[in-house]
């Protein structure tokens, strides 16, 4: 049988979110759904059956109703995933795959609509702010699973051909703090806690909400990794920001909840945090409006006076 190559090559380029002007930090999933049949409870059943490991699932219209009365979508649901055996491959030799474990994705209906669409981060958006090349064979192969999932969960949907302005970005793409922690090794379990405590205050002041916890340290030991006294990430959500930049950017979930991580490696003083800054989403999706724009920066600088005030 001849090869369509021309098919096989875009099937290949919208897997891995890459178009025809060029590569793109986000994909879009979008299938049919005039009946109904496909809910977010399906969408994470395939995703548990394929064997990931779901953080979170967050119905987001319910909190958008209880603070303004509203929701800009029909469907709008948060979910939060990672599939462990990838994730402790990959963070071998590239611990900043932390920074998207667990992965984000915006499962939504706009209003009127009869698709269904799910958005998450591509290759290439990972890669950009990682620094994991984007053609690593187990990235690639984490992006090849995560669409064969889809596929399942969305029967006989497709890829959509985004095609964003990938903008000049306007400053770091992660946000990165560090702080001495030099206890003695019985004490750095307590000390940690500590850490985290006054870490959740701060956020819960500047009103965010934490909407998953995640210890990778054990799982990367288990995997040979055990370099580390602790490894933990913070799925992290502040309803304003994705309320706002959802009206135009449903898609903007792919980043939110963005993760936080911090962590210490065996027999070092350091301990380091960082997490992935708004500038992603100002430069990857075009969500630069005024409103969205304001924000997000706002927010970021809460964020950020949280942390410094943590590691000081």
């Amino acid at each position: 049988m001849k090869m369509n190559w021309t098919r096989f090559v875009a099937v290949v380029l919208l897997t891995f979110g890459i178009t025809a002007n060029g590569a793109q930090d986000i994909r879009i999933y979008t299938a049919d759904n005039q009946g109904g049949k496909i809910n977010p409870e399906g969408v994470e059943k395939a995703f548990t059956d394929a064997g990931f490991y779901i953080t979170g699932r967050n119905n987001m219209n319910i909190p958008f109703d209880a603070k303004y009365k509203k929701h800009p979508h029909e469907l709008y649901y948060l979910m939060t995933f990672h599939k462990k055996d990838f994730v402790n491959k990959i963070a071998k030799n590239y611990p900043e795959i932390a920074l998207f474990t667990p992965l984000s994705m915006s499962i939504y209906t706009r209003n009127g609509d009869k698709t269904i669409s799910i958005s998450s981060m591509s290759a290439n958006g990972i890669a950009k702010v990682t620094g994991i090349p984007a053609d690593n064979a187990d990235l690639v192969a984490y992006m090849k699973d995560i669409a064969d999932t889809l596929a399942k969960a969305l029967p006989k949907g497709k890829f959509e051909n985004v095609n964003y302005k990938i903008a000049k970005t306007e400053g770091d793409l992660v946000q990165r703090f560090t702080m001495e922690m030099d206890v003695k090794d019985d004490e750095i379990e307590d000390e940690a806690e500590g850490i985290q405590e006054e870490l959740e205050a701060g956020l819960e002041t500047g009103g965010f909400v934490v909407a998953g916890f995640n210890q990778l340290a054990p799982e990367f030991a288990k995997a040979g990794n055990d370099i580390y006294d602790f490894f933990d990430v913070y799925s992290i959500c502040k309803v304003p920001v994705i309320y706002t930049v959802s009206h135009t950017h449903p898609e903007a979930g792919a980043f939110a909840p963005c993760t936080l991580y911090m962590y210490k490696k065996k027999g070092e003083t350091v301990v380091h945090f960082a997490y992935p800054s708004v500038y992603n989403w100002l430069s990857s999706i075009d969500a630069t409006d005024k409103e969205s724009k304001e924000v997000l920066l706002k927010a970021q600088t809460l964020m950020s006076n949280t942390l410094s005030e943590v590691t000081e």
